[in-house]
């Protein structure tokens, strides 16, 4: 008969069991040390914004006409001042003022934090940053792709827009006062209705003064380049405007665009020149001019004279900076499409379309 083997003797065996079963174990594998991190890519912000001088200057021409402009009132006192009105009004050069238009727009546009943030927010990256500039200048058309575009387009729209409407206001009054100075009862009839005297002179007189290039503002000059390096002190009411935009505004919002880039410094000068150019506003602008030398050419008396201000003046700048910041669809005849000509000459507006026909009258 067995004996049980002593507690003690069992416990020792089930240990010794254990450890030659421990020793026989294949070990855990080391856990592999984890990945290091991936390197942090940090971008250095994209340049400060910049806008050169250059676009300054044209706008402030814009600025200071516009202003003088408006100064002309209906109730005139005498056949002088007509004619001061006829040379305030007569004094611009059609392609400075159009770029100086365009000039002023890109400087509204810098005016709106959204499109500026908007803008260097999608340049952090450096290769994104040349990209987009690459593709402004290829074509304009791309800012107002841009984010916060229609935020600084409002700007432009809504501040320009009061020009014209200024411009219209005061048209309506001349050419409304060129008939209540015939009335019998007014007492400035006499001299209203008395013929001019030196009528060749006169035209003469308009036509040098419109060949004259208009020099900047230094005083304008240096607010608006403050206000475009610092987006503030325009004082403008907020406002939004959606596509389609005019050529002219595409192209002030590709001015700025550039700037918010930090690409329209000194530098950057040929770029910037080369956008505020614009066929379609200077085509408008250069019609309204020959369309005042009709009217002064076949004026007599000096309520006419006051009618051609009211006209060919003010309501001709209403329009021609009305249809640079409004679509309006074009009329193209299906003959010019056919032929692909519709794109090789400026749409005509209706103060270029008068101008034809007064020209073509007259031959």
């Amino acid at each position: 008969m067995l004996q049980a083997l002593p507690r003690r003797g069992f416990s020792l065996a089930a240990v010794a069991v254990a450890a030659l079963l421990a020793s026989c174990a294949t070990p855990e594998p080391e856990p592999a040390p984890a990945p290091p991190p991936p390197p942090v890519v940090v971008h250095a912000p994209p340049p400060p914004v910049s806008l050169n001088e250059g676009v300054a200057q044209a706008a402030s021409i814009y600025v200071a006409f516009m202003r003088e402009a408006s100064s002309i009132q209906a109730g005139f006192t005498s056949a002088e001042a007509i004619q001061a009105a006829i040379r305030r009004g007569a004094a611009y050069e059609p392609a400075q003022l159009s770029r100086g238009m365009i000039a002023y727009g890109s400087i509204l546009a810098l005016q709106s934090p959204e499109f500026v943030q908007g803008v260097r927010a999608l340049a952090a990256d450096p290769a994104v940053r040349s990209d987009i500039i690459a593709r402004i200048i290829a074509d304009p058309a791309y800012a107002a792709n841009l984010p916060g575009a229609d935020a600084a387009a409002g700007l432009i729209v809504d501040t320009i827009g009061r020009d014209s409407a200024a411009m219209l206001l005061i048209a309506d009054a001349v050419e409304q006062d060129a008939y209540t100075i015939q009335a019998r009862n007014d007492p400035r009839r006499r001299w209203a209705t008395a013929h001019i005297t030196d009528r060749v002179r006169r035209l003469e007189g308009a036509k040098a003064l419109s060949a004259v290039q208009m020099l900047p503002s230094a005083e304008e000059s240096a607010r608006l380049f403050a206000a475009a390096n610092s987006g503030t002190g325009l004082a403008l009411n907020p406002a939004r405007s959606g596509p389609p935009y005019t050529p002219a505004v595409t192209r002030s919002l590709a001015v700025a665009a550039l700037a918010a880039l930090g690409a329209g410094g000194e530098d950057a000068r040929a770029n910037t020149e080369a956008l505020t150019v614009e066929q379609n506003s200077e085509f408008c602008l250069n019609m309204s001019k020959l369309m005042l030398f009709q009217c002064l050419a076949a004026s007599r008396p000096s309520y006419e004279d006051m009618f051609c201000v009211g006209r060919h003046v003010a309501r001709d700048l209403a329009t021609c900076t009305a249809q640079n910041i409004t679509p309006v669809p074009a009329e193209v005849s299906p003959t010019s499409v056919a032929s692909g000509a519709a794109d090789s000459a400026p749409v005509q507006t209706p103060v270029a379309e008068a101008a034809a026909a007064a020209l073509n009258n007259g031959r």
